[in-house]
């Protein structure tokens, strides 16, 4: 049989680049997506080491075209999709709601929100068409699907939104044998969590240092919910750190 294809995106750093090494050791061929090439190159690298086959695609996937050219590299070299990972995604800058510009709101929706429906567009396009047809995606949420922290407007209002596609994903896709779940994960240890050692903001308006885990376990949840039959599925997962303030927090 040949191997399965999935595309990462944001696969350069944190977990992307831990999801797509996990991929790669479960037998995917990868097609890694992000704005910089250098990362991309050397995850790249760790995919092949695996024994599987990386294609860098440098992406804004936030950008119609580019997200185009992106499944038009996929199709041209490996010719299907197996399993999409919508992961790209960045924060707001941590201020009163007021203070945020138009302009950093929008470019967090883009990165989170727009990306993922972009990219969804495209793999519902391949995956409906490619014989035996079907697939997976499956969409990085995050705690704050859930509830917020302070401050986080624009973060929280596209990780809520990422819910509903998730869902929307997965209806639609059921006449197609297409289908979609979501991973919300909480502190991962990546370069995006590394204020937390220093101490986040609680809503009491104090400073705490907050517990992380290794990126490797949501890489593991990954792999557990991309190798599942087409016929199963795991709509919601939560990955978190055991000691993270989530229960109860806010």
């Amino acid at each position: 049989m040949s191997r399965r294809i999935a595309i990462v995106t944001g696969a350069g750093s944190g977990i992307g680049r831990a999801v797509s090494v996990g991929l790669a050791r479960s037998g995917f061929n990868i097609a890694l997506a992000g704005r910089r090439r250098d990362p991309l190159d050397e995850v790249a690298e760790l995919v092949c080491s695996a024994g599987v086959e990386a294609l860098p695609v440098e992406t804004d996937v936030g950008d119609a075209a580019a997200v185009e050219r992106l499944f038009a590299a996929v199709k041209a070299r490996f010719g299907r999709l197996d399993l999409l990972f919508n992961n790209a995604g960045l924060f707001a800058p941590s201020v009163p709601l007021e203070e945020i510009t138009l302009e950093q709101w929008r470019v967090v929706v883009d990165a989170n929100l727009t990306s993922a429906f972009l990219c969804t567009q495209g793999a519902f396009r391949m995956m409906k068409a490619q014989n035996p047809r079907g697939g997976r995606i499956i969409n990085n949420g995050s705690i704050s699907a859930h509830v917020p922290r302070p401050n986080s407007a624009p973060y929280t209002a596209t990780k809520h939104a990422i819910t509903g596609l998730t869902r929307s994903t997965s209806l639609d896709g059921r006449d197609h044998d297409i289908a979609c779940g979501q991973i919300d994960i909480g502190n991962a240890e990546t370069d995006m969590t590394k204020p937390m050692a220093s101490g986040i903001r609680l809503p009491d308006g104090s400073l705490k240092a907050e517990p992380v885990m290794d990126a490797r376990h949501v890489a593991d949840a990954v792999v557990y919910m991309a190798g599942l039959p087409l016929d199963a599925n795991v709509q919601f997962m939560t990955v978190m750190a055991t000691k993270m303030p989530y229960i109860g927090r806010g």
